[in-house]
């Protein structure tokens, strides 16, 4: 059964990857955005993954913590590409 997420996170880990490039090299700032907030989803399954693996519930609280902060940074960084600041 863990093979399963084994090669769910391998697979994660490649798509990450392919959200990075899409950062550097997208055509505009949403597309960035856009990756930067998907790998970042990514990442909160991930650690998920890992957490049931290893058999560690903590890594649960870290995921939804690290989603919170997510939801938050992608909406502040929104905010500012469309007003020109935080306000």
């Amino acid at each position: 059964m863990t093979d399963i997420f084994t090669i769910s996170g391998a697979v994660l880990i490649f798509t990450i990857f392919l959200c990075l490039y899409r950062v550097v090299v997208g055509p505009g700032a949403c597309n960035r955005l856009i990756a930067v907030n998907t790998i970042g989803t990514k990442t909160i399954i991930l650690l998920v993954i890992i957490g049931y693996i290893y058999g560690r519930p903590i890594f649960l609280d870290i995921a939804l913590a690290y989603a919170l902060i997510n939801f938050i940074a992608t909406l502040a960084m929104a905010k500012y590409y469309e007003k020109g600041c935080i306000c």
